[in-house]
């Protein structure tokens, strides 16, 4: 059973994120989004993937392609911080977006990158020790555990699922 962060062991700029996660253990929320944000993004269908609700904001593929690299992100500092206690660069949302090219795929290819990369992710997590999970290291200027990142991970999808269902359908 994983434990909940404490507020030290994540970013204030997170605090959003793992307080969006309920009490069901972690690695059960973390596996069960990776199907229901997968039929989730399936039922929108590829016609509404270039939708934006209001000019400059994100398509819904962008969102979509945005929480693939967040993903990938908080599994790659999980890694590092569960191997050695690092500092890591910060993560630019805006730069990432401009040199992404999620728009010229379909919402069902980035739907199934983002359930792979969840799956692949779900490996790597399972194999913390209580240890590893409570091992910190620097991201973005902040110190934060492993075990944050696993909440943040879960955060940062429910956080950007309930935007596509409140400002884009």
């Amino acid at each position: 059973m994983i434990n909940r962060p404490q507020p030290d062991e994540y970013p204030p700029y997170a605090a959003g994120y793992v307080n969006l996660v309920g009490n069901d253990p972690i690695m059960d929320i973390l596996e069960y989004q990776k199907d229901s944000t997968y039929n989730f993004l399936i039922r929108i269908g590829n016609a509404k993937g270039d939708f934006a609700y209001e000019q400059g904001k994100w398509t819904i593929k962008q969102v979509v392609g945005h929480m693939i690299d967040a993903e990938r992100t908080f599994a790659y500092r999980a890694l590092c911080f569960s191997r050695e206690a690092i500092e890591l660069p910060g993560f630019d949302q805006d730069l990432y977006m401009e040199k992404a090219t999620f728009n010229a795929r379909s919402l069902e290819d980035l739907a199934n990158e983002l359930k792979i990369t969840r799956s692949s992710n779900l490996y790597l997590f399972r194999s913390f020790t209580e240890e590893q999970l409570l091992q910190k290291g620097i991201a973005s200027k902040y110190p934060v555990s492993v075990r944050g990142l696993l909440y943040i991970a879960a955060g940062h999808e429910m956080h950007h699922v309930k935007i596509l269902k409140e400002r884009y359908l």
